[in-house]
């Protein structure tokens, strides 16, 4: 008995062996998107690209609390006026916790303000700031959503530097201080990309801790950067926190690992007591990004089959009895030049070229382009040009044709 026992367990095994062992390892290589994120809206961007790998509610507009001070910060970067002195208005003294306590009348460096408004996430240090380069932190407002259009933020709205909950009647009605979490990452991406200040950015929301005085010496504010993140996972870059009653708890953050630049942008990640929900979506969607996506050029893509010469009509040729063409020759693509894919996915390329063209051609002349996309949406387009120049037939071309002809026939 205890024998057959024995040859039954064993024979369980061995099942087990044969037909859940497969299943484990298609289950190992299966790539699950997060879930249960606390967010109410959450990205996951692709710096390079711009492209979103991963969204939950990422185009629905919310409240953003202090993330706004990365287009405060990178605005007065861009001013070039970080050596300038600010001066504190009664209302910019007035601005609520967080601040820095600036009393009206005191002045501060313009650099040493950013350090304060990044690190400590002082409001009464983005409002000096605005005043001092906008004029107003109405004029300033405008600034931002100026910014905010050219960077291609279609749902975007600034009233405040600080972040601070606001709304404002216009001629389309109310708005209200909001951003999406799309268009919050892509304004980091700008931070960290595309911004001439780049680097001046990554300096000072990098810094672990700064301290400075106002300008007469009587005062000294000492500054701690609060990002977790920044010590949470390898290859953290920056980021920025923020918090409001509308808002909730926010984030934006970047990383950089392995050749891959992810921003991670969240909105309404919870309520106090949940301060710590955003550190845990951040991990949750970076492991993601890190774990599914590998970053390729588009100059690796599939090359495709574009034909070497094209047909012009009434075009001159160069040699009796040939019909006129031009070579075709293609754009420089650059190593450097690429985006992030999925494990399970594949960039494709897909000509769309003139089939004949009409004399006169010149040299350089763009005659289509190849598409490289990815599910069908297209993220790189590469010209396609003449090689050389067909000019058009004409009286004098037709009458040395005619003479050359003669002399070959007599």
């Amino acid at each position: 008995m205890k024998k057959m026992v024995k040859w039954w367990v064993m024979g369980i095994i061995v099942c087990l062996e044969i037909f859940w062992f497969p299943i484990q390892i298609r289950a190992e290589g299966e790539i699950r998107e997060p879930d249960s994120l606390y967010a109410l809206s959450a990205v996951l961007m692709d710096g390079d690209s711009g492209r979103v790998l991963f969204e939950k509610n990422g185009e629905e507009q919310r409240p953003m609390a202090s993330t706004t001070k990365i287009m405060t910060c990178i605005l007065v970067l861009e001013s070039g006026k970080q050596e300038e002195t600010a001066q504190t208005s009664a209302y910019a003294a007035s601005m609520p916790e967080v601040h820095m306590g600036a009393g009206e009348g005191e002045g501060y460096k313009v650099r040493a303000l950013l350090y304060g408004l990044m690190l400590e996430s002082y409001n009464d240090a983005a409002v000096i700031l605005a005043e001092h380069i906008g004029g107003s932190t109405q004029a300033f407002a405008e600034m931002m959503n100026e910014k905010a259009r050219e960077i291609g933020c279609e749902n975007t709205w600034f009233i405040t530097p600080n972040g601070l909950d606001a709304q404002v009647e216009t001629q389309e009605g109310v708005k209200i201080h909001s951003t999406t979490a799309e268009d919050l990452a892509r304004i980091l991406r700008y931070c960290i990309q595309d911004s001439p200040a780049k680097e001046e950015f990554l300096e000072i929301t990098r810094t672990s801790s700064y301290t400075f005085t106002d300008t007469a010496g009587t005062k000294t504010i000492s500054c701690t950067n609060h990002n977790a993140f920044l010590g949470m996972m390898e290859g953290a870059l920056t980021g920025k926190t923020g918090f409001t009653a509308d808002a909730g708890y926010c984030y934006v953050g970047a990383l950089q690992r392995d050749g891959k630049t992810l921003i991670v942008a969240l909105l309404g990640c919870g309520w106090p007591n949940n301060k710590n929900y955003k550190w845990s979506d951040t991990r949750k969607l970076m492991e993601y990004g890190l774990e599914n996506y590998s970053w390729q050029s588009f100059a690796q893509a599939e090359s495709p089959q574009i034909p070497q010469y094209l047909p012009v009509e009434n075009g001159q040729t160069k040699i009796l009895g040939t019909a006129a063409q031009t070579a075709v020759t293609l754009e420089d693509l650059s190593q450097e030049d690429g985006m992030l894919l999925r494990r399970d996915e594949k960039m494709e390329t897909y000509p769309q070229i003139q089939e004949k063209l009409e004399a006169p051609v010149k040299k350089g002349e763009k005659i289509g382009e190849i598409l490289y996309q990815v599910n069908g949406e297209t993220w790189k387009t590469r010209a396609v040009y003449t090689a050389e120049a067909v000019e058009k037939i004409d009286f004098p071309w037709c009458l040395e044709e005619t003479l050359k002809r003669l002399a070959f026939t007599s």
